[in-house]
């Protein structure tokens, strides 16, 4: 792999493969000149959905201490501290990810993580932009989501770093199931000029 490209890991949840818009969203990854190279329908255990969403403190307490502020902000008092509600949150998206197939994939490109990102859009669907694969294809909200007692669905993750997508794509993808290559366009889009 060149040393200036990037890998990352992509997952269509539940919601994107039960509203059959899997080839919608991979056809966004493909159009900019990303590769794919690992793709895959599983369908996870709690193990797997348990190692990708880790049970890490401080990413415990961050999303219950957001949680807990979005509750007050609204006027609900919340009696639970912020790991409780972070470790309840976990156990919501661990049994969201893992109650039907998902597809992986792993995409691979120039930027491509941050590409990704922004392709995806903004994590609520009810604020992501038009043109992006959230704001065009769903419109949860995290209001819904909380009188639903369920995380929001927003059909897809992508990494957000290269340390995590390393990390992530070692959950979902063994050894000898990332196929690189060279697409026929590659020549052109990382054509160098002559000097």
């Amino acid at each position: 792999m060149n040393a200036n490209m990037e890998r990352t890991l992509v997952l269509i949840k539940p919601d994107g493969v039960q509203r059959a818009l899997v080839g919608e969203i991979v056809g966004r990854f493909e159009r900019p000149g990303f590769k794919i190279i690992g793709l895959k329908l599983v369908h996870p255990s709690q193990e797997i959905a348990g190692c990708h969403y880790a049970d890490d403190e401080a990413w415990l307490r961050s999303v219950g201490e957001k949680t807990k502020a979005s509750y007050e902000k609204k006027g609900v008092k919340v009696k639970d501290d912020a790991m409780t509600i972070g470790k309840r949150v976990r156990q919501q998206l661990m049994d969201f990810i893992s109650m039907s197939p998902v597809v992986a994939m792993v995409l691979e490109g120039h930027g491509v993580i941050d590409k990704v990102r922004t392709i995806v859009g903004a994590t609520a669907p009810s604020a992501a932009a038009p043109g992006t694969i959230r704001g065009d294809l769903s419109l949860d909200s995290y209001g819904l989501a909380d009188e639903g007692g369920r995380p929001i669905q927003n059909l897809i993750h992508a990494s957000d770093s290269v340390e995590n997508a390393k990390k992530e794509i070692s959950i979902w993808f063994k050894d000898g199931e990332l196929h690189p290559y060279q697409r026929v366009d590659e020549q052109l889009i990382y054509r160098k000029a002559k000097k």
